[in-house]
């Protein structure tokens, strides 16, 4: 059974043709300006998988280094990048296909006597992730500033 813990509401304006301005429900959060890419729009913005795949990189990124650093976060000790592989279904229409997301943490981070219960634990707090992976598979890793893999997951 799952309970309602929270709700929040965002609100998006067509602006032009596929272009969408999106207002968040936050006071110091700049709206975003969203578009298909060509045919359909000029990619003025970035479109809903964009959007999509940067939310769960970011997700990820924030739960890591929360279990690592709490309140002590360390600057400049987090890159993430996302790949997102496009697919055709059997009606071939165009959907994600897959995630995947490989996080580079600095030493300073990684030195947290928590790290190996960190790379264990963090996936599942990840609110995004955990969320997308009941329909979208979502690989991820954590490497060190040297690429050692630290941590792999399907």
């Amino acid at each position: 059974m799952t309970e309602e813990v929270g709700r929040f509401t965002i609100h998006l304006e067509q602006e032009e043709d596929y272009a969408f301005r999106v207002k968040f429900d936050l006071k110091k959060a700049e709206d975003v300006i969203m578009d298909e890419p060509p045919p359909l729009g000029e990619r003025n913005g970035p479109n809903a998988s964009r959007m999509l795949a940067a939310a769960a990189a970011n997700c990820l990124s924030a739960s890591l280094m929360f279990c690592l650093a709490k309140e002590d976060v360390p600057s400049n000790e987090v890159t993430t990048e996302v790949t997102c592989t496009m697919v055709r279904n059997d009606k071939k229409r165009l959907r994600v296909g897959r995630l995947d997301v490989k996080i580079t943490a600095g030493d300073e981070l990684l030195s947290s006597k928590k790290s190996d219960r960190c790379l264990t634990l963090f996936e599942d707090f990840c609110v995004v992730t955990a969320s997308i992976r009941e329909g979208i598979p979502v690989g991820v890793e954590v490497v060190n500033q040297a690429g050692d893999l630290l941590h792999k997951a399907e």
